[in-house]
């Protein structure tokens, strides 16, 4: 599989050090790969750095965007860039026909251009080969968060895990195995299922309200208000919590800062805590999902 993407074209436009990780891959597999929002020295020789996003896409069948996308004017997230990046229309107009674009969400802006360049767009952080092996870091590092900024241990603590999908499947296990006291909360019969089958305690979003006045940590994981101003009246002052849903999370933080109680958005963990393990994860499913795209591109432009 060494020379796999022999003769592709990608675009890696902006990142952290998990890209660096996937370039490095990337090229390996024979691609050839033009890369902004990184400086020459830190990127792969094989690879060419280029000064603008619409150079990186001119002629590009494959376009690769960070995790965390970009934000609502379409700037790139890029931790290593002294200029903005920005992705524009005109950008996506310089990509190949048919090109694949993946990315961790797109926002509407995004998904509109695709659709009206028929280009494959791949939103990758909910696939489960990536978003699984993404729970990993994520939990890990809100582990850390918590022994930082709690006064207590984990083990012995009252815990509460808003959503109890992949991350806070993971999350609730290693939380168990500190010794955590763990309630699981979630309106998905399933998920609380999963919950009970690993030792948690389970319950609905209608019982929140009274959890939440005697738990230590909280830590949520659904993108949606669920702790809202009176959630927050009725917490806990003491209570720690942690929020990893994309942002804006799902935490009134503005409340939480007027009664004094400590709440931390952190979105994004696995490229903060585990940024090599994340970007090997990247390397390991995005070439994968490059070839059966491109293959599928070409049955159906064969068929056409």
């Amino acid at each position: 599989m060494s020379s796999a993407l022999s003769g592709i074209k990608i675009a890696v436009v902006g990142g952290d050090d998990r890209e660096l990780v996937l370039i490095s891959e990337l090229v390996r597999l024979g691609a050839t790969i033009s890369v902004v929002g990184f400086p020459r020295n830190m990127v792969k020789q094989g690879s060419y750095v280029v000064n603008t996003v619409e150079e990186a896409c001119r002629g590009a069948e494959v376009l690769i965007l960070p995790m965390p996308g970009t934000d609502g004017n379409g700037v790139v997230r890029a931790v290593y860039s002294s200029e903005q990046l920005e992705l524009t229309e005109r950008a996506i107009r310089q990509l190949a026909p048919n090109a694949l674009v993946i990315i961790g969400v797109a926002r509407p802006f995004l998904r509109e251009w695709c659709r009206k360049y028929r280009l494959v767009l791949m939103e990758i952080a909910e696939m489960d080969e990536v978003a699984i092996l993404n729970s990993i870091p994520t939990a890990e590092g809100a582990l850390q968060i918590a022994i930082a900024e709690t006064p207590i241990t984990i083990h012995g603590s009252e815990v509460c895990v808003l959503g109890f999908g992949r991350v806070g499947h993971t999350l609730g296990r290693m939380l168990k195995n500190l010794g955590a006291h763990v309630t699981a909360v979630s309106r998905d019969p399933a998920e609380l299922a999963r919950a009970y089958e690993i030792g948690c305690r389970r319950a609905g979003f209608e019982e929140l309200g009274s959890l939440v006045q005697s738990v230590d940590i909280i830590f949520n994981t659904v993108p949606a208000m669920v702790l809202d101003r009176e959630m927050l009246e009725a917490a806990n002052p003491d209570v720690l919590i942690i929020d990893l849903a994309a942002q804006p999370g799902g935490t009134d933080f503005e409340a939480a800062s007027l009664l004094g109680i400590k709440a931390v958005l952190a979105p994004g963990l696995p490229g903060k805590v585990a940024p090599v393990t994340a970007g090997r994860i990247l390397a390991e499913v995005i070439p994968q999902i490059i070839l059966r795209e491109l293959l599928r591109t070409d049955q159906n432009t064969s068929c056409g």
